[in-house]
């Protein structure tokens, strides 16, 4: 049957029940009990009502057997004429898969032990236009998956499965940060100059003001200026933003997880991360080793680190002195960037981290030794100061985690800032922030400082191989129409 048919079958079962004065979208107030506890503490004989959406209809003439779903389990449900009366059984001849409902009545089993409601009495909650999608055959679409995600949630357990366990790994998080006396805390997702890390942000317009705002590529400065008020320990899971390009490891708005530490430093901020995940891992697996994408990743401590320097120097012959010119001559001799003819030192270091990405271990491993010219807002070793204390977190070939000494020197802050504007190959306009440097001039304890990418890290965890599914509503290229 065509769709646009189904549609019209429903509509006019929908001005059925209107004209006997059933309303089809009524409030709902009795206390009804949640399927999956009722069905785990079955008594015979009990009586409760249960809200859901139906499933599935079976009919045998004057009785009937339906399937009604919460988000906590499933149940069958037993309708008899003799026993709802016409009025419930009106409704029940004219309600279909999709719709919610309403029941009362009493727990018995099937001689088959299926937990069963007999129904007494039916109320519509909401009656659904359109059919839902055929289970395993209705969403092969994969961008109508992504668009449509009630649908998909509707359809695959599997799928609402993994935006359960997302919940609760950011939950375990959470508690894992208050355990050791960190604060969470807000930072501002709009702001005047974009800035903290590397990135092409949004803009936007505030008339009010009259001024341009950025929705923010990364919370960092902010949550400084905290550490400089004395609030030593603070995190915040943000929300942040970049106008850039759109993969199965990056969607233009996504979740990271910040977190700074007075009197710390980068080699503090490896432990955190380290016993921060191996903790979540444990919790989901009560193991350290898992498998994901078919191979088997190891998080037993201590995990593997490898020099950046070394890397570069290894594969490109790259050396901390180089210049950027240096730089891109070196990697074009080694076939990289071929049609390049400047790139400023961040745009060099993206390329040379994509390159380095394919040969990292599956295992997590840390990445330290960064050059300095490429960490703008971190602390330089003092026996070597063109590298910085910085690392970089990889597990299964993707960078996960970032963290840095932070750089506390106000006046070496600001020639940073200047430096980094003088080399940007933009046409937009990138200004020092004044504030920040201001806030520093007032002292700013020694810190480490780190950022996870909370969907990466969701990514790992549940199996996923594109971020787009462990995000409910990924970033999607406009829809010309909705089907009729």
């Amino acid at each position: 049957m065509e769709l646009n048919e189904l549609i019209q079958q429903r509509k006019a079962k929908a001005e059925a029940l209107k004209a006997k004065g059933m309303g089809l979208y009524p409030a709902q107030s009795s206390k009804y009990v949640n399927i999956g506890l009722a069905v785990a503490d079955f008594k015979e004989g009990w009586k409760l009502i249960f809200c859901g959406r139906i499933t599935a209809k079976r009919s045998h003439g004057k009785a009937a057997f339906l399937d009604l779903r919460d988000s906590t389990g499933k149940i069958q449900l037993y309708i008899k004429k003799d026993i709802v009366g016409e009025g419930s059984f009106f409704i029940y001849e004219n309600i279909d898969i999709a719709d919610f409902v309403e029941v009362a009545g009493e727990l018995f089993k099937t001689h088959t032990g299926e937990p069963t409601l007999k129904v007494e009495e039916i109320k519509i909650l909401s009656k659904a236009l359109r059919p839902l999608p055929e289970k395993w055959h209705g969403l092969r679409d994969v961008d109508i998956r992504y668009r449509q995600r009630y649908l998909d949630l509707i359809s695959n357990e599997d799928v609402a499965k993994v935006f359960r366990q997302r919940s609760k790994i950011i939950k375990s998080i959470r508690d894992f940060l208050d355990a050791k006396g960190f604060l969470e805390v807000e930072t501002p997702m709009m702001h005047s100059i974009p800035g903290g890390a590397a990135g092409r942000p949004f803009k936007t317009f505030h008339n009010e003001y009259s001024m341009d705002l950025f929705l923010r590529i990364a919370p960092e400065l902010y949550l400084k200026r905290l550490l400089v008020g004395g609030l030593d320990r603070v995190y915040e899971i943000n929300r942040s933003f970049r106008n850039e390009g759109v993969s199965t490891r990056h969607n233009p708005e996504f979740t990271m997880l910040e977190v700074y530490e007075a009197y710390s430093d980068y080699a503090g901020m490896m432990h955190l991360a380290e016993s921060l995940i191996v903790s979540l891992v444990q919790a989901i697996f009560a193991k350290t080793i898992i498998n994901y994408q078919g191979k088997e990743l190891d998080f037993t401590p201590p995990w593997k680190r490898i020099s950046f320097k070394e890397l570069v120097k290894n594969e490109f012959g790259i050396v901390p002195e180089d210049d950027e010119t240096a730089m891109l001559d070196k990697l074009k001799a080694k076939g990289f960037a071929k049609e390049v003819n400047k790139l400023s030192r961040t745009q060099i270091s993206k390329i040379i981290e994509e390159v380095l990405e394919g040969q990292m271990s599956l295992n997590p491993t840390f990445v330290t030794d960064y050059f300095s010219s490429m960490c703008p807002l971190a602390k330089n070793k003092q026996d070597e100061p063109l590298v910085s204390e910085r690392f970089e977190l990889y597990i299964a070939g993707m960078e996960v985690g970032n963290a840095y000494s932070e750089l506390n020197d106000p006046l070496e802050q600001r020639a940073r800032f200047e430096d980094e504007i003088k080399e940007l190959v933009t046409t937009e306009q990138k200004n020092v922030d004044d504030e920040y440097c201001l806030a520093l001039e007032h002292g700013m304890p020694p810190a480490g400082g780190l950022g996870i990418g909370i969907d990466r890290l969701v990514m790992l965890l549940t199996d996923q191989a594109s971020i787009r599914d462990v995000i409910l509503f990924p970033l999607l290229r406009p829809q010309d129409g909705v089907d009729a």
